[in-house]
């Protein structure tokens, strides 16, 4: 068969799994069921976020992380020697305490009821909420899947990863290139770690030279922030310049600027074909916002488990149910 044709099938396939999984979640799932567990969730992640603020961005890339290996299913809330949370694409997940500490909540008010992966979706929502981002209603009724395997995240998105790549991985999901902006739009709160984006610095594709679409002052900031020496354990620069916790457009802004930390960022506004959706974006904080939580909900719809696919409403969100 043409490969171009392949590419094709492989893209029908995926928007009919994931039009079946929107089939099966809808907002208000437990209106009779648990109809407090919208408020419940939110008073975990607020208490969490009110004297941490870098759990928001944190629970945004768990909730991302987790529907783009197995799907929206909590498999990267599972513990265990080789499961997904071990890997090196998971390298820094944190915030399980605050989903650990929502789900306690709603067993104690709903149990066995809620799964999991709800919990999560909410999460991320509230998380953005809180750090004066939009809002979105989260359909739910997901199903928390049994699998949760390492090698299952090499898969997922990198910040080495070209346009191209990174699309292929989004068109995998069902997810468009307006898809891919909009949410690479989410760095607009949190870090990254040096280790993510020190090879930019020093050292360029072994040029000896760092990588030229870098902005010459976040150059020299970021070369603080990361020494050439090595001695980076614990160092991490704000993706979006001068507005770390804060929910906005300037990310963009940061893009055409040169100012991007990861260079899977800066190849947004590199490429033609994304290059007019970072402009829009940048420009247009609502035109930001309503793409954001459009995509947002289909990624919430990726994989989502139904029983027929072995989902369970698990009663630790670490382990799965025996």
């Amino acid at each position: 068969m043409d490969r171009k044709y392949e590419s094709l099938l492989l893209f029908l396939i995926v928007i009919m799994v994931v039009g079946k999984a929107q089939g099966a979640t809808r907002v208000g799932f437990y209106a009779s069921t648990c109809p407090n567990v919208e408020s419940l969730v939110r008073s975990s992640v607020q208490f969490f976020i009110s004297s941490d603020a870098s759990l928001a961005p944190a629970l945004l890339r768990m909730h991302f992380h987790d529907c783009f290996v197995q799907g929206c299913d909590a498999s990267v809330l599972i513990e265990g020697s080789s499961t997904e949370k071990t890997a090196g694409g998971n390298t820094g997940l944190r915030g399980f305490n605050v989903i650990m500490d929502a789900k306690a909540r709603v067993e104690g008010m709903c149990p066995g009821v809620v799964s999991c992966a709800d919990i999560l979706a909410l999460a991320a929502r509230d998380a953005v909420v809180l750090s004066n981002g939009p809002s979105w209603d989260v359909p739910l009724g997901r199903l928390d899947g049994r699998r949760s395997v390492a090698s299952d995240v090499a898969n997922i998105p990198s910040p080495t990863d070209s346009l191209d790549i990174l699309i292929q991985k989004f068109a995998s999901r069902g997810l468009t290139t307006r898809d891919l902006v909009a949410l690479s739009g989410g760095h607009t709160i949190g870090q990254a770690d040096c280790q993510f984006f020190s090879y930019r610095l020093y050292n360029y594709k072994a040029t000896g030279m760092a990588d030229p679409t870098l902005n010459s002052t976040s150059l020299r900031q970021l070369q603080n922030i990361c020494p050439g020496n090595g001695n980076n354990n614990g160092r991490a620069a704000a993706l979006d310049k001068g507005s770390r916790n804060r929910w906005d457009s300037r990310y963009f802004q940061n893009l055409l600027a040169g100012n991007a930390v990861l260079e899977s960022d800066q190849a947004l506004a590199a490429d033609p074909s994304t290059r007019s959706l970072v402009n829009t974006f940048a420009t247009s904080s609502d035109s930001f916002d309503d793409a954001f939580t459009r995509s947002m909900v289909k990624l919430a719809h990726v994989g989502v488990k139904t029983r027929a696919h072995g989902g369970e409403i698990r009663r630790m969100c670490s382990f799965v149910n025996f």
